[in-house]
């Protein structure tokens, strides 16, 4: 991964973070994207004893704008994208019917319409120049649903939807994309995450507090990439729902419905 050139959104906490540590010691070139401007600075004030190649661009991904300013302002800082890893996200802890549909609206101007413009942009760099990989974090629950999560796991279930065509249409372009989906992993994901009206949940779950360290996860996210694959689950015992819900749907059902509080 020598001074090829990475974009990692969500860079300034939790997975992202930790993906661009490690990617700043094979000596990338990394674009750090996210909201919040002042973590990202105090990360590259860190990273930059393993890369001086960092370039900081504050970047909601909801925002067209934004999304349009990150990707140029990397061409013209690089010249071109190898890696671009689309890692920002926000979740949610509240039942469907007492949702606001706004918070729908923006978990998925977030998580999908965000993400997948970011991506298109890239895109049009990476086929010109013949090659690149895309990845997208996307979560578990893209394979399943998951009480309190609808919209949540709506978003991960349609950025499966969209990956899984856009790897069709890119496989003689030779660029690489991979599904990354993770389990419980040790993050403010509980935390940030928004309730019915919009105002965050402001508490760790128990399950994600008992998860997979971050240091880890972001060290099998790396490996995946490198290897190329297609698609990945990265989770403890939670990873066993998916192959329930394929394989023996009743007890998935059942397990699922038995999920009363957050």
């Amino acid at each position: 991964m020598k001074d090829k050139v990475v974009i990692i959104t969500g860079a300034s906490s939790g997975i992202g973070k930790a993906i661009a540590g490690l990617y700043a010691d094979k000596g990338a070139h990394l674009i750090l994207a996210s909201r919040n401007v002042e973590e990202l600075d105090a990360l590259a004030s860190t990273l930059k004893e393993k890369t001086d190649k960092i370039l900081v661009v504050q970047t909601d991904i909801s925002n067209s704008g934004d999304c349009k300013k990150l990707v140029e302002e990397t061409l013209s800082n690089f010249g071109k994208i190898d890696l671009l890893i689309n890692n920002a996200g926000i979740s949610q802890r509240s039942l469907t019917m007492d949702t606001n549909i706004d918070v729908y609206k923006t978990i998925m101007n977030v998580n999908y319409f965000g993400t997948i413009e970011i991506t298109k942009l890239v895109l049009k760099s990476m086929i010109s120049s013949g090659s690149g990989q895309i990845a997208v974090i996307s979560s578990v629950v893209g394979k399943f649903g998951f009480p309190f999560r609808s919209g949540y796991a709506a978003s991960k279930h349609a950025l499966h939807g969209f990956f899984d065509s856009l790897r069709a249409e890119v496989s003689d372009k030779h660029i690489d994309i991979t599904i990354i989906c993770p389990g419980r992993i040790q993050t403010n994901v509980s935390i940030n995450a928004m309730t019915e009206d919009g105002s965050k949940h402001n508490k760790m779950d128990k399950g994600t507090a008992e998860g997979m360290t971050v240091e880890k996860c972001a060290k099998l996210i790396v490996r995946a990439i490198a290897a190329r694959k297609k698609e990945v689950i990265i989770a403890g015992s939670e990873k066993y729902l998916v192959w329930l819900r394929k394989f023996i749907p009743s007890i998935y059902y059942k397990l699922v419905a038995n999920v009363k509080s957050v």
